[in-house]
């Protein structure tokens, strides 16, 4: 690779490119430095953790194994249960 980049230096990254049978693209991507995972922030109507961890603790109980969460809340709601 460090004989390509003086090849690019002396001829330009088209030229290089096209003999080595690399796209452009590849080569650009390549060149940037890489970067950690983005760290987004929570979402302004997320759960806090505690009522997170409370809605998780009831849709892992062993009655709503099979059952989607939609199905989950539609049970909840026939027994007056309501979480969030």
């Amino acid at each position: 690779m460090a004989v390509a980049l003086e090849a690019v230096d002396a001829l330009g990254v088209a030229p290089v490119c096209k003999a080595l049978g690399l796209p452009r693209a590849t080569f650009y991507r390549q060149a940037q430095p890489r970067h950690g995972p983005v760290h987004r922030p929570s979402p302004p109507r997320a759960l806090p953790p505690e009522q997170r961890a409370e809605v998780l603790s009831v849709l892992h109980e062993p009655r709503f194994v099979d059952a989607a969460p939609a199905e989950v809340y539609a049970q909840l709601l026939d027994v007056a249960a309501h979480l969030c």
